[in-house]
């Protein structure tokens, strides 16, 4: 490992970790908190949707980071910012105004969230030689994903002992969302202590001419209106799963859930899924660096869509048998992990070149745009097809990045080079 890439093991997963965490709990925990404190299925995926907006539009204020101090400064800051409001959002809970205010409280978590990404995917970019970006982007979407199951597992765990604890919904949630930025608090104590100023001499071949500069190159990068639409594409069927699937589980039968508690939707995400998501991020980071991107994205597209069709089957078959579930969660999450690694190493291939970070923030932002159209529509869409239904339609919603996988292209050794010359 060259002295570029010291202390990478240490430092990556601290930040990826932090990364993930601030993301899973506006995107994917809001919801079953709100859930929880009876917001409609409707109400909860339109307006937890909206909350990606920030992610998409961070690109406005990707050059300000390049231009303005350094990446360490940047992410350092949002984590703190992040930890204050969470601290909001656990304040808010118990009011009267608690949808309003909790929803004011997770915007400027988002708001800040984004704004670490693009610091921390900079940082990342600039401390690693390309080799070791190609290899660390498994440990980095290892840890990035547990910081996930951390939020839907043991936060949603402590959540639920804490409503058969006290009885009361809202005092569980608060409580939670308290520890939960304590804990935030400490992971930016931890990232302070593990990582160093970015090296200056790289950081200042990073400085961006202009705004508009950093645009045009981005757009007039060759084939990039291929890769946008497959960028756009590529996560269609699981930004409609992550909203529905906690919801799936808590709903009563009646309403053709599976009546699952708090506490044991934690315990299932929090316990096997750690594990197998884990598994597949890092094989999958592995076999990257190994063989290259082409050999296994048709793999790993696959990867991340076929567990759908699991949920599909729960949802016709009604069954709440815990084998069955468990082992549901056991192939989507490992696929997930497996799967989202092809994902982030064609965007950092992508962000390759003068100005990565802003690329890079680009690229990301187009995920985002991604992620939130079509999650704002789901719980629509479920409740006017059933569960059954919106699961079918998951699947079939994999079809488009399948379509557009054979029209991208890729450099002739991925993650080996550095040059964007094949895009």
């Amino acid at each position: 490992m060259t002295q570029k890439d010291k202390g990478a093991w240490v430092w990556v997963p601290l930040l990826y970790f932090t990364q993930g965490l601030p993301y899973v709990l506006v995107v994917t925990v809001s919801v079953i908190l709100y859930k929880k404190l009876g917001v409609s299925n409707g109400d909860i995926a339109l307006y937890t949707s909206l909350l990606y907006l920030p992610w998409v539009l961070k690109p406005l204020w990707s050059p300000f980071i390049d231009l303005k101090s350094t990446k360490r400064k940047w992410f350092l800051s949002m984590q703190l910012i992040i930890s204050l409001a969470l601290f909001g959002v656990a304040l808010s809970i118990p009011t009267n105004l608690f949808f309003v205010a909790t929803l004011a409280c997770f915007w400027m978590a988002a708001f800040a969230s984004a704004t670490n990404d693009i610091a921390a995917d900079g940082y990342y970019m600039l401390r690693l030689t390309q080799k070791s970006q190609s290899f660390f982007v498994g440990v980095r979407s290892t840890f990035y994903r547990l910081a996930m199951v951390t939020g839907e597992g043991l936060i949603v765990v402590l959540a639920g002992y804490l409503e058969h604890k006290y009885g009361d919904t809202t005092k569980a949630w608060s409580i939670t969302m308290a520890v939960t930025a304590f804990l935030m608090l400490l992971l930016t104590v931890s990232n302070f202590f593990s990582t160093e100023e970015e090296i200056p001499e790289t950081a200042q071949t990073e400085k961006p001419d202009s705004f508009l500069a950093v645009l045009s190159s981005f757009f007039n990068k060759p084939g990039i209106g291929i890769a946008l639409a497959f960028i756009l594409t590529y996560r269609l069927g699981e930004s409609q799963l992550v909203k529905m699937a906690a919801p799936f589980l808590l709903d009563a039968p009646a309403d053709g859930g599976l009546g699952y508690s708090t506490e044991k939707l934690g315990t299932i995400f929090g316990t096997v899924g750690v594990i197998f998501l884990s598994l597949g991020g890092i094989l999958g980071g592995i076999l990257i660096s190994r063989d290259g991107l082409r050999k296994w994205m048709l793999p790993m597209v696959l990867s991340l869509n076929l567990p759908n069709i699991l949920y599909a089957i729960l949802a016709f078959t009604k069954t709440t048998n815990i084998i069955l579930v468990t082992v549901t969660v056991v192939f989507e999450k490992f696929g997930y992990g497996f799967g989202f690694t092809a994902f982030l190493m064609y965007l950092i291939y992508i962000a390759e070149g003068k100005s990565k970070t802003s690329h890079y923030a680009l690229a990301t932002g187009f995920m985002a745009l991604g992620m939130m159209i079509p999650g704002m529509f789901s719980g629509y869409i479920q409740e006017w097809l059933g569960y059954p239904g919106f699961f079918i339609w998951v699947v079939i919603a994999a079809l488009p990045a399948l379509f557009l996988l054979k029209h991208i292209v890729y450099p002739a050794d991925f993650g080996k080079k550095s040059s964007t010359d094949d895009l």
